[in-house]
């Protein structure tokens, strides 16, 4: 087990809004603070969706430009931007991906239906079928690679995982290969332990892996996570709350309990140098 961890922080998602938690940003400046606050704590990698200053999605290349000049006047942090969403073409999903040129894209490996279910109301809170298929995710792994960014590669599920072997083979992905994988999505695999040793066990060599795990599940994995090696994301993108239900008032409170998980366990988190390197980046 590697004495050291990436922690990375989601300091934003797409559809969570202020009402629901105050903290999550929205503005360029408000990015730019929450960014350093992360950093500060001991994240070397923020994950970072578009919002209007309204609270709108956005994926305006103009809004992704404004947060990184306002980011790097900040913090050393490394940028990973978004290319999840529904509805848009592909040049669109990427543009700003393309004009800012982020260490790090998300790059999405297969469809799946993305729900939220009410067991308590008995039917779906949201749904919609979110399709990444083959052609698009070649399509963005070619352009990121011509600008020079990085894909951060997000398994929703065992699919998505086995979905790494083509593009491997095909010379298209380069290790180390940065894999998130994400837990807890209806639709996706279950946040459990069982499903956790289940995926490492199935990663390609070269791989750097990462747990996400959504709402009450993200410190349950997050412990599993660190005791076996593997790096984490946390942030207010997945949840609001410490393991002692209280609500955050800044990413930087979520990023703080994970470093404090991790040093429980005698790992400590890396520098923004030693991340590169872990992720193959460009210094």
């Amino acid at each position: 087990m590697s004495d050291k961890v990436i922690v990375t922080c989601a300091l934003t998602g797409a559809v969570t809004t202020k009402r629901q938690c105050a903290a999550i940003p929205y503005s360029a400046e408000e990015m730019g603070e929450e960014a350093r606050r992360a950093w500060e704590a001991g994240a070397t990698v923020v994950h970072v969706h578009g919002r209007e200053d309204s609270g709108q999605p956005s994926y305006r290349p103009e809004v992704f430009a404004a947060y990184k000049r306002e980011i790097e006047k900040r913090c050393p942090v490394i940028i990973n931007f978004s290319t999840g969403a529904v509805g848009l073409s592909k040049e669109e999903r990427i543009a700003h991906v393309l004009t800012t040129r982020p260490a790090i894209g998300a790059l999405n490996m297969g469809s799946m239906n993305y729900a939220k279910y009410s067991a308590k109301r008995k039917e779906f809170v949201f749904q919609f079928v979110f399709a990444n298929p083959f052609d698009e995710i070649i399509f963005y792994l070619k352009r990121m690679t011509e600008v020079g960014v990085r894909p951060e590669m997000e398994t929703f599920d065992t699919g998505h995982l086995a979905s790494l072997e083509p593009l491997i083979d095909m010379g298209l992905l380069t290790p180390p290969f940065d894999i998130n994988l994400v837990m807890g999505v209806m639709g996706g695999m279950p946040a459990t332990a069982d499903m956790l040793t289940f995926m490492v066990a199935h990663l390609p060599k070269g791989a750097v892996w990462k747990t996400t795990a959504v709402s009450h599940m993200t410190w349950k994995l997050t412990a599993l996570a660190l005791g076996m090696g593997g790096n984490v994301r946390i942030g207010l993108e997945d949840n609001f709350y410490l393991p002692d239900g209280k609500m955050v008032a800044s990413n930087a409170e979520l990023v703080g309990q994970a470093v404090k998980m991790a040093r429980d366990v005698g790992r400590e988190p890396t520098t923004v140098e030693e991340t590169r390197v872990a992720l193959g980046l460009a210094s």
